[in-house]
């Protein structure tokens, strides 16, 4: 080739070497190029051998068959063995299970047959000590005749990183106390049960009853280690029927069945849940036994989770407001009023903004003269959109579960003093006072004595415009300093008042020396009267109405019924009262009305 050119070339107008001479030169440049290219080719096999040994990629490289040539030490390192023992084998049977194995193949399979670029998967592929978790990269080289490639199979170790993955997953789908499901996984749980649509499911709620007492009675680690034997004992208990046992709060744990059984038998095993839980735990030398609340549903599958878990968690509520320590079972049409309850209590802030709520007036009279006013009790109605009227016995209990009850409290008592100072100005000294009964969760308020202050210095009114009523187990709340409050408030000048219905109310004024001048007698000792004089029940209230006067107090009633039961109430002894025989309760313009008539 270098002579004939050489030939070509001097044969050229302008050249003057000899053809021998040209072709040295062309043979010397021939030379020069195909060294430099042999050294450029050494220097790229120099850097993929180093590249392929220092890697920290496990690179296996194949015959076209798949089956491995040579094996880096990364490769072995990765596998736990040396990278000379993997010759030889065929690159599939380096998967741990039957789905990687089948997956190798495919990727070898599909870089021949169809050149593709990669193949990459997720896999376990077999180490010395069980499988190992790896991304999987198969990649073709060219081979030496065009069509023919080599596979390589390049591996990422990624054990560490899928042992975090799945400690997290654990962790989102458990709770990290007890080892139990959490409420995520039990929700996705329930609803993959119920959508099933075959069968039954049974759903158990069950609250630790006063589990607050083991926390902070014995600590936050005792507690956390009977709870821990409350989530071992659950489990042991449903373990043979295949139930699901979760965590969802605190002290709320749940219990999913599915499949065929009758109320009977689940309740049978929440029972036997209950007897388990009552047998003490032994934390630190403390024998701790707890008590549960539960509510139980069993239903078709066919409804959706949403209806089974609200379903479950009324029936739960309902077991709580029925005493504690029992179960529930959810009876439908106790479920619908208990949903009403429910959105009743919901919706009391708004109704209390919206101006739903109005005063209701009861007047107290003198016996003697029935003419003469004593007192006027205010108390709470509910002008309710949907349902009509509600007293204050229909909805102080949800209010007091919502925490509406102090916000209602003072809007009441405001409002009383407000229509007092109204009353004052308009009727002078004949202006009755009135009377305001404490809801508990207000009695027992820190701040009662300053909310009552602020309100007769707002409405410029004495203390003795105002009488507050409470009760026994107002008084006797350990959440409260309710005889601090009262003998506060009296020193202001307002008339305590105290509901009794028997002797041991009554003992509570001189053993607790309360800063009461009223008792209103209520309840089974002025009922028993209302139809006819009943000696037993005389002889009993007069006993109350003498013991009362020994201490110096006044004696009135409520829920006296008409003119007859009044007159058997004050041969006895008592001053006033209040109820249907003077006149139904009144609002507005009406007891305006009604005053003015006492008045005159």
């Amino acid at each position: 080739m270098a002579r004939r050119w050489a030939s070509t070339l001097a044969d050229t107008k302008g050249v003057s070497l000899h053809p021998d001479v040209l072709e040295d030169v062309l043979l010397d440049v021939a030379r020069e190029s195909r060294a430099q290219a042999e050294r450029a080719r050494e220097a790229a096999v120099r850097r993929f051998t180093a590249l392929y040994s220092a890697s920290p990629i496990g690179i296996a490289l194949a015959d076209p068959g798949g089956v491995i040539v040579e094996a880096n030490a990364a490769l072995g390192r990765i596998l736990g063995r040396s990278a000379e023992s993997l010759r030889g084998i065929p690159i599939p049977s380096l998967g741990s299970a039957d789905r990687d194995i089948n997956s190798l193949r495919l990727g070898v399979r599909e870089l021949v047959e169809h050149t593709l670029p990669h193949y990459r998967e997720r896999m376990r592929l077999e180490h010395v000590d069980g499988p190992l978790w790896v991304h999987a990269t198969l990649a073709p080289l060219p081979g030496d005749h065009e069509g023919r490639v080599y596979p390589v199979l390049m591996v990422e170790d990624i054990n560490e990183l899928h042992l975090l993955q799945e400690t997290l997953r654990h962790q989102n789908l458990h709770d990290p106390l007890t080892g139990l499901p959490n409420a995520s996984q039990f929700s996705a749980k329930l609803e993959a049960a119920v959508s099933a649509g075959e069968d039954q499911v049974a759903l158990v709620y069950l609250d630790i009853d006063g589990f607050k007492v083991v926390n902070d009675g014995l600590g936050y680690e005792v507690g956390n280690q009977v709870l821990r034997g409350v989530a071992h004992k659950l489990t042991s208990v449903f373990h043979e029927h295949d139930a699901f046992v979760a965590r969802l709060t605190g002290d709320g744990f749940a219990v999913l069945l599915h499949g065929r059984f009758t109320a009977t038998e689940v309740v049978n095993l929440v029972q036997h849940a209950f007897d388990e839980l009552a047998e003490p735990m032994y934390v630190d030398g403390h024998g701790v036994g707890v008590s549960a609340s539960a509510g139980i549903v069993v239903r078709p599958a066919a409804d959706t989770h949403r209806e089974v878990l609200r379903a479950a968690e009324i029936t739960l509520h309902r077991a709580k407001e029925a005493g504690k320590a029992q179960w529930v079972l959810h009876d439908p049409e106790l479920d619908a009023r208990s949903r009403t309850r429910y959105r009743i209590g919901a919706v009391l802030a708004g109704a209390l903004e919206n101006g739903e709520f109005e005063l209701l007036y009861q007047p107290t009279v003198k016996l003697a003269d029935p003419s003469e006013l004593a007192a006027v009790n205010a108390g709470l109605r509910w002008n309710h959109p949907e349902f009509g009227e509600l007293d204050s016995e229909e909805f102080y209990p949800l209010a007091e579960t919502t925490g509406m009850t102090v916000p209602l409290g003072r809007w009441l008592l405001a409002e009383a003093l407000a229509a007092t100072a109204r009353w004052r100005e308009r009727f002078g000294d004949r202006a009755p006072e009135v009377c305001v009964r404490l809801p508990n969760r207000l009695a027992i308020d820190p701040d009662l004595v300053l909310l009552v202050k602020e309100q007769l210095d707002r409405h410029n009114l004495p203390g003795q415009a105002l009488r507050l009523c409470t009760d026994g187990p107002s008084v006797l709340d350990p959440r409260g300093e309710v005889m601090d409050s009262l003998a506060v408030l009296a020193e202001l000048g307002a008339t305590m008042v105290l509901t009794v219905s028997g002797t041991a109310d009554l003992e509570l004024i001189p053993s607790h020396q309360l800063p009461v001048r009223h008792v209103i007698l209520s309840g089974a000792v002025v009922d028993a009267l209302a139809e006819h004089d009943d000696e037993v029940a005389s002889r009993h209230l007069r006993h109350l109405i003498e013991r009362g006067r020994e201490l110096g107090l006044r004696i009135g009633a409520e829920g006296v019924r008409n003119r007859e039961h009044a007159a058997r109430l004050h041969r006895l002894g008592v001053l006033a009262a209040r109820g249907p025989f003077v006149t139904e309760a009144a609002t507005g313009d009406a007891i305006d009305e009604l005053i003015a008539q006492h008045a005159r």
